[in-house]
């Protein structure tokens, strides 16, 4: 399968294409496919992510769970969806904390591709869902395949800041060198975590961490 990803992230991740489990997982979208359902983001779109922001150019990893189920909103970075989309709750409650921690004010565009052109891999565990099923692509071999991405940064690179928001982002951090790399963890941004994720201030410390290390920091504001 000729596989449409960012020339660094295929190279480096050409071992997964020919296993077993991604070739299922191709498989099987095909097969759902085939059956007219629907599939969140639009097959152009489920490696944006990658195409954004190369392996060389990572400097900062937001982990998702999986897209953005409702149609329009899924585009293949974890937690943006397109202009002109209403801003879901998680993401409304990301911007409230930026605006505290930096003292900035978000214009309410929640369109996140600004940050990955800055070098933040908005990554999330799995990169497809049928329409209207959350999480309905959990088990088919996506968080393999992202395992394997967490993986190889921590593996060929040095200095990334890690941003792992919730229980199921937290439990990736036995994939990442903490010698190595920088692992900040919260509360999800959810309403459903009941306001924990706010004080975090993992806007400012990343920022810290980027210019100590002689890197551009990010300009969070949108």
């Amino acid at each position: 399968m000729d596989v449409k990803i960012e020339q660094s992230w295929k190279v480096a991740l050409a071992p997964e294409f020919g296993k077993p489990y991604f070739e299922q997982l191709v498989r099987f979208l095909h097969q759902e496919k085939a059956a007219g359902k629907v599939i969140y983001p639009p097959g152009s779109q489920i490696f944006r992510a990658f195409e954004l922001t190369p392996l060389d150019q990572v400097k900062v990893v937001i982990l998702g769970q999986d897209p953005y189920h409702n149609p329009g909103e899924a585009m293949g970075l974890s937690f943006s969806v397109p202009d002109g989309v209403r801003m879901p709750p998680s993401l409304r409650n990301i911007f409230a904390e930026i605006e505290s921690d930096l003292g900035v004010r978000m214009s309410g565009r929640p369109n996140l591709e600004n940050w990955a052109r800055q070098g933040v891999l908005l990554l999330n565990s799995i990169l497809t869902v049928e329409a209207g099923k959350a999480a309905s692509h959990r088990g088919i071999g996506w968080q393999e395949f992202t395992d394997a991405v967490i993986r190889t940064l921590s593996e060929r690179r040095e200095g990334i800041v890690f941003l792992l928001w919730g229980n199921f982002a937290k439990a990736k951090a036995a994939l990442i060198d903490p010698s190595r790399h920088h692992v900040l963890q919260a509360a999800h941004p959810s309403p459903l975590a009941g306001g924990a994720f706010f004080g975090c201030r993992h806007f400012s410390k990343t920022n810290q961490i980027l210019v100590s290390e002689g890197k551009t920091p990010i300009d969070w504001q949108l």
